[in-house]
């Protein structure tokens, strides 16, 4: 007797293994000085750690977005539970810099198993404007999972609990995606994808713009939210309340984007993103106090529908790359945001070494690194928004495709 699929069930599970994901960006984002502290790390050094969540992600997004119709998702979310709860634990017990570069690596390849196997299963267990639905309401658990993970971190680190208790929180939501996916039976793929056909479409010019485009959204999304804490710490406003702002309003936004991708032509968000983007970033490297709070609702307006759109319009426009396109393209975000990492911490490292030339001492040093690194990083959405040119002389000036007004 074949097993009746609970999609109700399934579903629950995937957004508590996507808060999971959630808790490791913002918990980590938390505790980053801490480590750093601890065991003797640089911000290089701290980059190369972060460097290692975004560089396991794409892996386990590309590997398994090949696998996934050979495989099923049962197979990549037990793995994704063993892939989390070892690098939850080897960071708790980690002893060095290599075991935090091992355990990060773990905790980014568990999160990119569970982007790999959610998506299709999700939309393999609905139909229709159901389907669509319950995908939206999915993917709001990434930010909202990031606004309640930066309030818990908040909340542990003026308590005075250390790094090692705020990792275990993160268990939590683990444990309770595998308990519900448990005894589970999975859907079947609607349909096989020929793989080979999508690679071809692939190596169009538009597909390779989009890439290179990709790379610099996500680093802009997530350079910033990811040092947070190192770099704001002396700001005057609280690094993990301006990310539980700014994940905050990106959960709204998202929640509320159908009429505006109906509205608007993908191209156009990205331009209006790309600008905000810049100017938000540059007005949090310039100011302290409460007016950070009011820079960064800006700059989460202009990075809050970047990856959504990037991804919309390449099934838009380029439909027959199928599912493993929109992998790559997922894929070469993270990757992007891993490579600049220890980019990031390097540039802090040397902005406080000028600091120091310069005779400033204790956080008034702090500080002048941080708004320094912050400027440089307005460079992010500035390439952005030169790309988003382009490509509005090239496809923003004509004519959607058939459909082209459908929200993604």
């Amino acid at each position: 007797m074949t097993q009746s699929i609970n999609a109700s069930r399934l579903f629950n599970a995937s957004c508590f293994a996507l808060i999971t994901t959630a808790f490791s960006f913002s918990i980590r984002a938390g505790i980053l000085n801490q480590l750093g502290t601890d065991f003797g790390l640089t911000n290089t050094q701290l980059g190369f750690v972060n460097q290692m969540a975004f560089f396991g992600f794409p892996i386990a997004m590309i590997v398994f977005g090949l696998l996934y119709n050979s495989l099923g998702p049962r197979v990549i979310m037990w793995t994704a539970f063993v892939t989390h709860m070892l690098g939850i634990l080897l960071t708790i017990y980690a002893d060095g810099y290599w075991m935090l570069l091992i355990s990060t690596f773990f905790i980014g390849f568990g999160n990119g198993c569970t982007e790999a196997a959610c998506n299709p299963m999700i939309a393999d267990s609905y139909t229709g404007a159901t389907m669509n639905k319950m995908m939206n309401r999915f993917h709001m658990w990434f930010p909202g999972g990031i606004v309640l993970g930066s309030l818990i971190s908040q909340f542990m680190s003026d308590a005075n609990m250390g790094w090692k208790a705020q990792m275990w929180v993160i268990v939590i939501p683990t444990l309770i995606y595998a308990v519900l996916f448990w005894g589970q039976a999975f859907p079947a793929p609607k349909e096989k994808v020929d793989t080979a056909g999508n690679f071809k479409h692939m190596l169009s010019p538009l597909y390779i713009f989009i890439l290179v485009a990709m790379a610099f959204t996500a680093i802009s999304e997530f350079g910033p939210t990811q040092w947070v804490q190192p770099i704001l710490g002396k700001a005057g406003a609280s690094p993990m309340l301006i990310l539980a702002c700014v994940t905050g309003v990106m959960a709204v936004g998202r929640f509320f984007a159908g009429p505006l991708v109906s509205r608007f032509h993908p191209v156009h968000i990205l331009l209006g993103s790309a600008a905000l983007a810049a100017i938000g970033i540059y007005l949090v490297s310039i100011n302290t106090g409460g007016v950070v709070y009011l820079a960064a609702i800006l700059f989460a307006l202009g990075v809050c529908y970047f990856w959504p759109t990037m991804l919309g319009f390449t099934a838009e426009y380029m439909p027959k790359t199928g599912a493993f396109g929109l992998s790559i393209v997922g894929g070469i975000g993270m990757f992007s945001t891993s490579i600049f990492q220890p980019v990031i911490g390097g540039w802090l490292d040397n902005e406080k070494e000028k600091a120091a030339a310069a005779g400033l001492t204790g956080d008034v040093a702090e500080l002048a690194a941080g708004q320094a690194t912050l400027q440089n990083m307005v460079a992010f959405p500035l390439i952005a928004l030169a790309l988003f040119i382009v490509l509005y002389f090239w496809k923003g000036n004509k004519p959607r495709p058939a459909g082209g007004g459908a929200a993604h």
